[in-house]
């Protein structure tokens, strides 16, 4: 069997040149990297062909910790409305460093549903990251030397919120200090590190509409606390506009290819468990200029991507899905059911029907936010055609749609199945007016405990002592109206990352909050989340190699 390095490799790419003319955007207007990617004017976006465009989000059943498939899913779906004669377009987020040199290794599809060059797009890629990654550190170094040369004037810091970023999986960079040495390296203080995803520069990048509303909020970043306890912001120190010049190419959307010539717009990549888990918004748009169909996903479970795409960046971009799609697989729903995870491959009817809980409880959230649901259903080759079955039998006595997705074993052939029936759903029965799950005049607390018992079903909400204080802060400087970004597991609809399927009765603790006040959200910490992943005990960067000058062990 071939390995997905191995199929992206053997595809036949077009030139990204070739592309972007048969999308209808003028080469001249390319800014190439390489033959096969390109970036892409912010100034395409046609807000006349945006509300033509047919909107469809991807997301999924609580996941488990191999995935599943949401991307695949995305993409075959682009391959089967190609291959049906529609005009479709992705729009997906940029992979991370950590995880593809971590646990779950690329993020760009799979089999013979990927988006490509895969090796390239899993690794640097255009810059991005690092664009990010400079720019949030850039502020870090200004601001120690803000305080370093007007200390002599009593200036100083009675809290530091700002934290450098990487994007590496490195616990041992959570808590640091800085400083130390001579007088000449600057004040000895307390800091750490989140992973570039979770950068409050990634959630900007994602939702600015243009380098204005860029510099805007970046100089809106809330860095801490001066001696007198007033707040201080990048603007204080009057260095907004150089950090912007560090993203004035970040902000541009990335045009590459699927292995079947799909155009894929690909842009910034914040995790769904720690930030808002969306692409850009500019990325989205462009994309919704130029396909009639638009596909793109929310990273992790749809308690998590999906809430906070329609609660947030639909908010703030003013977009409304057409359709949204959950993905399940059995290995996903046996693993709710209570089956042991080393045994979700092997048949088990029974652990199926349990694992029904999630799916519905994801199906009812949806439809709750006013969306037309249909399930996807992602075939892995150890699924039995007597278990899928009864996920479709299932599916259909809820009155939800379902569709297989062969496409990562068939391609765009695979998907056909799934293309018409999403062509059909949104034409018959389209996504209502969007519902959000809370009111931007509710107080923090009351959007908190919305999400909490809304989506995850959570009997209680519990505040800490400094949570409750942030919150109080957060509304004192006027950020009340902001909405909530909460971070949490991504294997659970509770705190608890082993309480599967659907868990009842529990309370939901709120251990700290975050102001991006920049992002213009408040994240809203619970459990024992951490913004700094770290590495499992057999890294994927084990496998990872070049072998007679080509890439071997991206998956």
């Amino acid at each position: 069997m071939k390995t997905d390095i191995q199929i992206a490799r053997e595809a036949t790419l077009k030139p990204i040149a070739q592309i972007a003319t048969e999308l209808g955007i003028s080469e001249n207007l390319l800014e190439p990297y390489g033959r096969y990617i390109a970036k892409v004017p912010y100034s395409l976006i046609d807000s006349q062909k945006v509300s033509r465009s047919k909107l469809i989000l991807v997301t999924a059943i609580t996941p488990t910790k191999a995935g599943i498939g949401k991307t695949t899913v995305s993409v075959g779906l682009a391959l089967g409305m190609a291959k049906t004669g529609r005009k479709a377009v992705l729009a997906l987020r940029e992979p991370s460093l950590g995880p593809c040199f971590g646990m779950k290794g690329g993020a760009a599809g799979g089999g013979y549903a990927q988006v490509v060059p895969m090796d390239r797009i899993n690794l640097h890629f255009t810059g991005d990251f690092h664009a990010v990654t400079s720019a949030n550190n850039m502020i870090s170094a200004l601001l120690d030397n803000y305080i370093y040369q007007h200390r002599k004037e009593g200036f100083g810091m009675k809290q530091i919120l700002w934290k450098r970023v990487m994007d590496v999986n490195d616990r041992s960079l959570r808590q640091i200090v800085t400083g130390l040495g001579p007088y000449s390296n600057g004040i000895p203080q307390e800091a750490g590190f989140d992973i570039t995803p979770a950068s409050e520069i990634m959630a900007i990048l994602c939702l600015s509409k243009d380098l204005e509303d860029l510099e805007r909020r970046i100089n809106n970043i809330l860095l801490g606390y001066t001696l007198e306890d007033k707040p201080f912001y990048v603007k204080d120190m009057g260095v907004g506009g150089a950090i912007a010049v560090l993203l004035k190419d970040a902000i541009n959307p990335n045009l590459v290819q699927t292995t079947e010539n799909t155009p894929a717009f690909i842009h910034g990549g914040p995790f769904a468990n720690i930030a808002h888990g969306c692409n850009s918004i500019i990325a989205t748009k462009t994309a919704m200029s130029y396909g009639d169909y638009v596909i793109t996903e929310a990273g992790f479970g749809a308690d998590l991507g999906a809430e906070k795409f329609l609660d947030i960046k639909c908010r703030k971009a003013g977009l409304t899905p057409a359709l949204t799609i959950l993905v399940a697989t059995l290995q996903g729903l046996k693993m709710h059911g209570g089956v042991p995870e080393s045994d979700i491959k092997l048949p088990n009817a029974e652990g199926v029907r349990k694992g029904f809980a999630n799916l519905d409880r994801h199906i009812r959230n949806l439809q709750g936010f006013g969306q037309s649901v249909l399930v996807c259903f992602n075939r892995f080759a150890s699924d039995t055609d007597d278990e899928i079955a009864m996920v479709r039998e299932h599916c259909s006595q809820l009155s939800v749609p379902f569709a297989l997705n062969n496409a990562f074993a068939e391609g765009g052939n695979g998907a056909v199945e799934l293309a018409n029936l999403v062509a059909s759903t949104i034409e018959t029965n389209p996504s209502s007016e969007l519902k959000f799950c809370y009111t931007d005049n509710m107080s923090v607390r009351e959007k908190i405990e919305a999400v909490a018992s809304k989506i995850y079903g959570a009997a209680s909400v519990s505040f800490s002592p400094e949570a409750q204080k942030k919150i109080c802060k957060a509304e004192e400087l006027g950020y009340g109206s902001f909405p909530v970004c909460i971070a949490k597991t991504q294997y659970s609809f509770s705190q608890d990352p082993k309480a599967y399927g659907v868990p009842e009765g529990f309370n939901f603790d709120i251990k700290d909050l975050v102001i991006n006040s920049g992002a213009e959200m408040l994240v809203a910490i619970a459990g024992d989340i951490i913004r700094m992943p770290g590495l499992p005990k057999v890294p994927q960067a084990m496998n990872i190699r070049i072998i007679n000058g080509e890439i071997e062990g991206l998956s």
